[in-house]
């Protein structure tokens, strides 16, 4: 078994080692060995960003993608240069990529796995992308991972928190740099546990699909781990809007928690249902009934309003964040926008970098040299401090932020606050947990 341990810096190590003018995809023979997937023979290079632009989680797939705009400004040498000025990587100077023009198409996953994968392979046998990023459903990510590992395309994930993404469905050419339900059980259940006792009953609403099987799975382990009592645990289709029907029974349950295994807008419905059934106003077993939100964000706490007001959830950032990295970041977004940025907005603009990064230093775009150049790569200076691309499984390690609904927001993005930065020695885990059990990261795949 792998084992695993932490470095005084907090690192975790593992014991083993919209237009873009459109490329041809290049046709290569068996006994070329140099060559790869869409190698770029120009003086421009293509990125496919694949978010949803419809369906339930749009407006994570909008944020994305303002965000890949401004990482391309970025690469190319315009705009203030953003994270690039604070990455403790300085490899990349602002020419683009190996001194190629960055240059992109986009597709629409629409929150379905299927429609994700059409998307992606357009995007890369039309249009020669070299690398795939985005999408904000963790059965989008499964999908478009496999299908970039069956193609010879590195896919970098965009908004995917389902364990299985770097757990049974992980794959050599696929990276997350967000973070995932385990960790978000981690670093939740100590929270809730000083806030709100060890004696609760809780009952869950998942979202039926493998993000929220995983996040289900992760929250009751944890908050069973210290005395919860897991009451129901209800399935609840992602195509779903209105969850009355699932919020009733919960009065009846015995319950005094209802942990929400919702994202998007899936979220803001289920939470605008429950407190329309007034469940927040009541006492149950002698206790106020509370409501959970293990997965947070800005967006879904735009869209659920004063409801969030006191909510507990987990984030993997946040645009309040005062290290240099974070706040260059939110200035460039914001300048561009007039917004801050969400935490899909910067988990896909690092992911955009990190992947430029990775091809400067490897001085190849195969993916196999990108792939050696990010297993084991450890960087700070683009928010929640010092941070690691773990080789076994290609995930990255970082803190965690656990927040909390605003109860007095300054203004509409002013709505939720960091109550708690976990430490990453708190939320690692072995890369054989049982929660991240089956599959096998492979190889590497060039496609040639």
């Amino acid at each position: 078994m792998t084992k695993s341990h932490v470095t005084r810096r907090g690192i975790l190590k593992s014991g083993t080692v919209a237009g873009a003018g459109l490329a041809v995809p290049t046709i290569f023979s068996a006994t070329d060995a140099s060559a790869f997937t869409n190698e770029p023979t120009g003086d421009s290079v293509v990125l496919g960003f694949n978010v949803p632009q419809t369906g339930p989680y749009a407006d994570e797939g909008a944020d994305e993608l303002r965000a890949y705009e401004l990482a391309v400004e970025h690469l190319n040498g315009e705009g203030d240069g953003g994270m690039m000025s604070t990455f403790s990587s300085k490899a990349l100077s602002g020419n683009g990529i190996l001194g190629k023009k960055v240059t992109y198409v986009t597709g629409d996953t629409q929150t379905k796995s299927d429609a994700a994968r059409a998307s992606a392979k357009s995007m890369i046998e039309k249009d020669g992308a070299i690398m795939i990023t985005g999408g904000s459903s963790s059965g989008v990510a499964v999908a478009v991972q496999a299908l970039c590992q069956e193609a010879g395309i590195i896919f970098m994930a965009g908004l995917t928190h389902s364990n299985d993404t770097t757990g049974k469905d992980k794959r050599a050419n696929g990276f997350r740099h967000f973070f995932n339900s385990y960790m978000s059980g981690a670093a939740l259940a100590p929270v809730l546990s000083a806030a709100y006792g060890n004696d609760r009953k809780a009952y869950h609403l998942t979202a039926d699909y493998n993000w929220g099987y995983t996040t289900e799975e992760a929250i009751t382990s944890s908050t069973e781990a210290l005395g919860w009592e897991t009451v129901n645990a209800v399935k609840t289709p992602l195509t779903e809007t209105d969850f009355s029907a699932y919020i009733a029974p919960v009065l009846q349950s015995g319950a005094d928690v209802l942990v929400l295994n919702h994202y998007g807008g899936n979220m803001v419905n289920s939470l605008t249902n429950a407190v329309q059934f007034g469940l927040r106003d009541k006492q149950v077993n002698g206790k106020n009934f509370e409501v959970v939100v293990p997965l947070y964000s800005r967006l879904m706490a735009k869209g659920a309003g004063a409801n969030v007001k006191g909510i507990f959830g987990s984030t993997n950032w946040h645009w309040s964040l005062s290290d240099a990295g974070s706040q260059a970041f939110v200035k460039s977004f914001g300048t561009k926008y007039g917004f801050p940025p969400s935490q899909a907005a910067h988990t896909c603009y690092v992911q955009a970098i990190l992947y430029a990064d990775a091809v400067q230093r490897a001085g190849s775009f195969n993916p196999c040299a990108v792939v050696e150049a990010l297993e084991g790569f450890e960087f700070d200076g683009m928010g929640n401090g010092p941070t690691l691309y773990r080789a076994d499984d290609h995930q990255c390690f970082k803190d965690v932020l656990v927040v909390k609904g605003k109860e007095n927001p300054s203004s509409e993005f002013d709505l939720l606050e960091i109550v708690e930065v976990t430490p990453v020695d708190q939320v690692i885990y072995p890369p054989d947990h049982p929660q991240f059990a089956g599959g096998a990261l492979g190889t590497c795949n060039p496609g040639a």
